[in-house]
């Protein structure tokens, strides 16, 4: 009886576990009328759902943490210039880039308030806007700091 409970502890473990990794269902609706996920999106998609669900979050994070320097929020607050002509490539350079040491030491270190609260709100609200996984310090994969910035030498993480 025993083996029995555990096997299927195991198996339910396992399914959860898998059913966590999958992309979760975010953006418009498909021609079968169920949400998309940010892969299966098209540019024209991904652009309204930016501007309709992230945008909106990473305005309300930046402006309750300092109003007057985010006061008016657009596209060039994660893809700089770059925004301008459509370039949303990211990661990208026109973020500073991070340490890429592990835990982010030297950022926490010059940049306390900043690291915490992008670790902390940014950085779990925009992998859920997005239908992404958050990111793992253990199987070093999900959505996280290193998917909008550079690291030192370039793309870290698989980004």
């Amino acid at each position: 009886m025993r083996k029995t409970s555990l096997g299927l502890f195991t198996i339910l473990l396992i399914a959860t576990l898998i059913y966590a990794c999958y992309p979760k269902r975010v953006g418009s609706t498909g021609p079968d009328s169920e949400r998309l996920t940010w892969a299966e999106m098209n540019k024209t998609q991904r652009k309204d759902h930016m501007r309709a669900v992230v945008l909106p979050l990473a305005a309300d994070i930046f402006q309750s943490w300092r109003p007057e320097r985010y006061a008016k929020i657009d596209c060039t607050l994660c893809h700089g210039e770059a925004a301008h002509w459509e370039d949303f490539d990211m990661p990208t350079g026109q973020l500073p880039r991070l340490s890429g040491a592990l835990l982010l030491g030297p950022e926490f270190e010059k940049h306390p308030d900043t690291t915490r609260l992008k670790l902390n709100r940014l950085v779990p609200e925009m992998a859920q806007a997005l239908g992404l996984k958050p990111f793992s310090i253990i199987t070093r994969r999900g959505f996280g700091c290193y998917s909008c910035h550079l690291g030192p030498e370039g793309p870290l993480f698989g980004n």
